[in-house]
């Protein structure tokens, strides 16, 4: 199997109700879920790599990408440039949010940088390795990598999305490249692909919610950690009275 199509856009741009919309119309597609998906061994050890790698330097895409057609959102968006060298006549889809930038920036802020400003995501980190790992990689490729350090001000990291679509346009022919909001629906993404339309409705994920709750989950796990370890000491220190 190879890829067809590359995601270019950033994370919180409708990448998960794209992604499902793929996989809807016979193009399995790669998400982050799927870096964390039990059956993918050692996928994020792979993301950890090409974190850690300068920029342009050679992956095996095929490890990671064997099983699908198309790829969406963070860490593959990072390497989009990447993934077209590798599969040249692949198709891009360009998603972006569809209430524009400023919408992006807050939904990314109060979601996926958890991973930065949460000190209890560091902490958990410190105690399960694949927490610490994915920090790693998200913060390499992500955050300081795609995103040049830029969430911290928002005019900046607005400018970085802007940036993205510029660069994007300007690579990719326009006749093999699809610039996509979810609100539009199925017709031009099927038109696109040249696939009939499904007569299901367009999928409409948001997956806010359950990503707020993994970050409440996240922060009982670390507190936990905290009253265990405190619990430990106070053991230790009635143990030497």
């Amino acid at each position: 199997m190879s890829v067809n199509v590359i995601g270019a856009g950033f994370g919180r741009t409708g990448t998960m109700s794209t992604q499902n919309a793929l996989n809807i119309l016979g193009f399995p597609c790669y998400h982050m879920k799927e870096v964390l998906n039990k059956e993918n061994k050692n996928h994020l050890e792979f993301w950890v790599n090409v974190a850690r790698s300068k920029e342009g330097a050679h992956h095996d895409w095929p490890i990671v990408f064997k099983n699908y057609r198309a790829t969406m959102d963070f860490p593959a968006s990072c390497v989009w440039r990447e993934q077209l060298d590798f599969y040249p006549d692949a198709k891009v889809i360009l998603t972006l949010h569809p209430k524009g930038p400023v919408a992006w920036y807050k939904s990314t802020m109060e979601t996926i940088y958890f991973t930065e400003k949460c000190w209890q995501f560091k902490l958990v980190g410190f105690f399960l390795p694949p927490a610490k790992k994915l920090r790693e990689m998200v913060h390499k490729l992500v955050w300081q990598g795609t995103l040049e350090g830029s969430m911290v001000d928002r005019d900046r990291a607005i400018a970085e999305y802007q940036k993205r679509i510029d660069e994007v346009k300007a690579a990719v022919p326009s006749e093999r490249l699809l610039v996509f909001t979810v609100d539009q629906g199925w017709e031009p993404l099927c038109k696109f692909l040249d696939v009939e339309t499904p007569q299901q409705e367009f999928p409409n994920v948001n997956d806010r919610s359950e990503i707020q709750r993994m970050i409440r989950g996240m922060k009982y796990i670390a507190y936990a950690f905290i009253g265990f370890s405190v619990l430990a000491l106070l053991g230790i220190a009635l143990l030497l009275i």
